[in-house]
């Protein structure tokens, strides 16, 4: 069991995404089992809560076991981890008690920089301003193809209150240039593991340019293919940062994750 006062008004999913990644893990379950209170009331949607208010969440000790994160690496300016599938990149900082300096999607796992203070984290925010950290990414991909590699441009463009995004080839009012380069690393069975580079960084860049093209990747419930994704029974987008690397005072740094996704057990390799 874990209790937290709310200090900003929010709905309830916010606030355990940004608090708890216990929580953040489990919501759906636990509102289905009536296992969030309100102030001492079993609540069983997302309800708002106001300033003062005590969420407590019931987990059980294995929920509270599941772990968040590994860490990558630590210094006295940044610490780097490997984040787990499932958890906010808000409800991690606030385990932590870092300030996070990027943000993933709660379904992508991997590599995830927070800063230890107000400097180092202002830092990292303008090399990521800047384009001078290098992203690179691992998914797995309806294989759709055309080319082996490919290093491609579109215009995105953000629906706030949809929550997601819509892709194209030529520009619009409110869109953006975005810019994703990837090479097919493998195929089997009509699937194909792809690492992309990122040049920009637009909400969910890869998940909608892989869309566009015809090669959703696979879980992915927002932009993917449901039958592709019933098929192999997942539900969260097989997507992982792989890899990050920059240069800061003076010093190379790159980070690599160890939760890279694989082909689904189902899938037989090609002969």
């Amino acid at each position: 069991m874990k209790s937290f006062k709310v200090t900003t008004p929010a709905n309830l999913k916010d606030f355990t995404d940004s608090v708890y990644p216990q929580g953040s893990f489990y919501y759906s379950a636990l509102i289905r089992s009536g296992d969030i209170r309100v102030n001492g009331a079993k609540v069983r949607a997302s309800v708002p809560l106001k300033e003062g208010d005590e969420v407590t969440y019931y987990t059980t000790p294995s929920m509270e076991a599941k772990p968040s994160h590994r860490v990558i690496y630590a210094d006295e300016r940044l610490v780097a981890v490997d984040k787990f599938s499932g958890v906010s990149t808000e409800a991690l900082a606030c385990e932590l008690s870092l300030i996070p300096v990027h943000r993933l999607d709660r379904n992508t796992c991997g590599v995830l920089l927070f800063a230890r203070d107000k400097e180092g984290a202002e830092s990292l925010v303008k090399l990521f301003k800047e384009r001078a950290v290098q992203k690179e990414y691992v998914c797995i991909c309806r294989d759709n193809f055309r080319r082996d590699e490919d290093d491609m441009t579109a215009y995105i463009k953000k629906d706030a209150r949809r929550s997601l995004v819509t892709v194209s080839r030529t520009p619009s009012r409110g869109s953006l240039p975005m810019r994703t380069q990837y090479k097919v690393l493998r195929r089997q069975s009509g699937l194909a593991e792809v690492r992309v580079v990122l040049h920009t960084g637009r909400t969910h860049q890869i998940r909608a340019h892989m869309a566009f093209i015809g090669c959703p990747v696979l879980g992915d419930e927002k932009y993917g293919d449901e039958s592709l994704n019933a098929k192999y029974a997942l539900k969260r987008q097989q997507l992982c940062s792989y890899r990050l690397s920059f240069a800061l005072g003076g010093r190379q740094y790159s980070f690599t994750s160890s939760l890279a996704p694989h082909f689904p057990p189902a899938v037989e390799p090609d002969v």
